[in-house]
C-alpha cells in the first residue's frame, strides 16, 4: 500500500483541492460505470447526485436512496466524499428541510452508505474515499486498501484522508 502525505489550502469542494484532484485523475475511470453520491457542483463520476438541485446533478436524492437504486456488482466506481461529521450531515439536512434524527446523527449513517456500496460495487471496482478518517468502506466490507493520502490543510484545519480501496 501506498501512504503519502502533502500540503495544500482548504476548499469546501474537496475534488478542486489540486493533491486531491490527482490523485482521483491517477485513477483511468472515463471506461468505467460511476457515480458519485455526494456530488456537490464535481462531475467527475458519469452518474452524479446531491441533495441541493441547484448543483445539476443527474439525481436529487438522499444518498443513501441513491445507492439503494443500483443493482449488485453493477458498479465498477465510486467517489465517496459524504460530510464529515454528525455537525456536517446535520446542517446539511436541516438545509433542505430535511429531518435530523438519531438515525441521520449516529454513525450507522455512514454504516448504511458503506454497505450499500459493498453490495453495488463490482468485484475488482475501486471506491475512493475521503473524510477525517482512514476507514474507507473497509476490510470487513470486503475491500482491500490500495493508497492512502494525507492533506494537510494546516493551522485550525483537519486534514483531508483520501482513501483508495479494491473491491476482493
Amino acid at each position: 500500500m501506498k501512504m503519502s502525505r502533502v500540503w495544500a489550502m482548504p476548499n469546501k469542494n474537496t475534488f478542486d483541492i489540486k493533491p486531491i484532484k490527482e490523485f482521483i485523475d491517477q485513477y483511468d475511470i472515463g471506461w468505467m460505470r460511476s457515480i458519485d453520491p455526494f456530488a456537490n457542483s464535481n462531475r467527475i463520476a458519469k452518474i452524479t447526485n446531491d441533495l441541493d438541485p441547484d448543483m445539476g446533478c443527474d439525481y436529487n436524492m438522499d444518498a443513501l436512496d441513491f445507492l439503494k437504486m443500483w443493482d449488485d456488482n453493477s458498479i465498477q466506481f465510486v467517489l465517496y466524499d459524504p460530510p464529515y461529521s454528525v455537525r456536517q450531515v446535520s446542517e446539511c439536512y436541516k438545509k433542505f428541510g430535511r429531518t435530523v434524527n438519531m438515525e441521520t446523527t449516529q454513525s450507522t449513517f455512514w454504516s448504511k452508505l458503506k454497505k450499500e456500496i459493498k453490495r453495488i460495487v463490482h468485484p475488482d471496482g475501486i471506491v475512493l474515499s475521503f473524510g477525517w478518517n482512514s476507514g474507507g468502506i473497509g476490510k470487513t466490507n470486503g475491500f482491500e486498501m490500495l493508497e492512502i493520502l494525507l492533506v494537510n490543510h494546516g493551522g485550525p484545519h483537519n486534514d483531508t484522508i483520501c482513501v483508495a480501496e479494491r473491491k476482493l
